[in-house]
């Protein structure tokens, strides 16, 4: 029960973002601008759960060791990621969104909505980044107790963490990063409890 409930707590937010993922409008324009705007709000508080896959399997006091550093430096770049990657989605998400839908008619959009682009993109390639770190320290951390177990979990998160640096949710590349996610987690997850599950020499 306790591996289906943290396989569910990493999962959740992963799944929930790509079904969302297959409505994201491909584009920013007057006609997709209201519902742009609405899907960012609602998923305002859904991408920094995507973490959850990682700090679930750290719960435990960090240790004055090298896991226990690394840890530290999981938890601390998980907490860039939710920061940074929310300022994505807060500018070039709702911001862009509501700038372009009560734009003028006769206004060109251009202008208005690529200065915010630019400014999230770089909001959400640092809090990709700062994923990626995160996945890494994670996996630090795990491998002194739990060995390879940890391996094929990290190796496809890393994998989808680097195609989240430019595939956002976008349908179909994003979709299919955050499906990565889920299943990065889940094999996290029960390479843990795998581990856990074997008796230790006295």
């Amino acid at each position: 029960m306790l591996t289906i409930r943290n396989i569910t707590l990493g999962t959740v937010a992963p799944l929930v973002l790509a079904a969302a993922g297959v409505t994201h409008p491909h584009g920013l324009s007057r006609a997709t601008a209201a519902d742009w705007t609405h899907l960012h709000i609602a998923l305002l508080p859904v991408f920094p759960l995507l973490t959850l896959g990682l700090l679930v399997p750290l719960w435990n006091r960090p240790r004055p060791d090298l896991a226990g550093f690394a840890t530290v430096v999981a938890w601390t770049s998980a907490f860039a990621y939710a920061a940074f990657y929310t300022g994505l989605d807060a500018v070039a998400g709702i911001a862009a969104g509501t700038a372009v839908e009560h734009a003028p008619g006769t206004a060109d959009i251009g202008p208005i909505k690529y200065p915010l682009y630019d400014t999230g993109e770089s909001l959400g390639q640092a809090g990709a980044y700062a994923l990626l770190v995160a996945v890494v320290a994670t996996a630090v951390a795990l491998f002194p107790r739990h060995g390879a177990r940890v391996i094929p979990g990290t190796v496809v998160l890393l994998v989808a963490g680097w195609s989240f640096m430019d595939s956002h949710i976008f349908w179909p590349r994003g979709v299919w990063t955050m499906l990565g996610f889920a299943l990065g987690f889940a094999l996290l997850a029960a390479g843990v409890a795998r581990s856990e599950s074997v008796p230790r020499r006295a």
